[in-house]
């Protein structure tokens, strides 16, 4: 029990590591969070510091989650990996080292995937670009994305599975609230590198 919630803890503050705000002022000396939508995702990233930083914000990210679900595996507990994964979804979502305010949860329950059942990153990865490119909406892609996750882990039946991916695509899908209105009221940014 006692190992278990240390796994927990861990996982949180895995997920609490801030990469988008470190690549900001470290490597570029400034602060995202006062640049374009002030999220510190890989996306902001991209728009506002480049492809280089914005690659490297959301790998990092993906790789919170991942090795969130190995901590399980490392301390050889009992913990189910995906209730790690949880976790540090929502330390990414609610940073200690940021404010308790962080991502939009998708590149780090995307590395829970990752994580737990690759072949489903990859669908989901696939499910991303081909909205992204019909689109142009990021935010729109990621939703989709885990809607895809969703009806993949039904089609599976593994029911851990089911219940957390479905958190995780609650948490993503209400992480856009903001940006479905842009979307429904044509304010949404669209990208142009594809």
């Amino acid at each position: 029990m006692v190992v278990n919630g240390i796994i927990i803890v861990l996982a949180y503050l895995l997920g609490s590591i801030p990469s988008g705000l470190i690549i900001g002022k470290v490597f570029h000396g400034i602060d995202i969070r006062q640049h374009g939508s002030g999220n510190l995702g890989g996306t902001n990233t991209f728009r506002t510091l480049g492809v280089k930083a914005g690659l490297t914000v959301t790998i990092a990210d993906i790789l919170k989650g991942t090795l969130a679900v190995s901590l399980p595996l490392f301390f050889s507990a009992e913990l189910h990996p995906l209730i790690a994964g949880i976790f540090a979804v929502v330390g990414h979502m609610y940073p200690i080292f940021a404010g308790f305010k962080g991502g939009k949860a998708v590149a780090t329950s995307g590395g829970v995937l990752l994580g737990y059942a690759y072949p489903m990153f990859l669908v989901i990865v696939l499910a991303f670009f081909i909205c992204l490119f019909i689109t142009k909406y990021v935010s729109l892609s990621s939703m989709l994305a885990g809607i895809v996750a969703v009806i993949y882990s039904l089609v599976i039946g593994d029911i851990p599975l089911i219940i957390v991916v479905s958190i995780l695509a609650f948490f993503v899908i209400y992480r856009h609230r903001a940006n479905v209105k842009r979307i429904l009221n044509k304010t949404e940014p669209k990208i142009k590198w594809l």
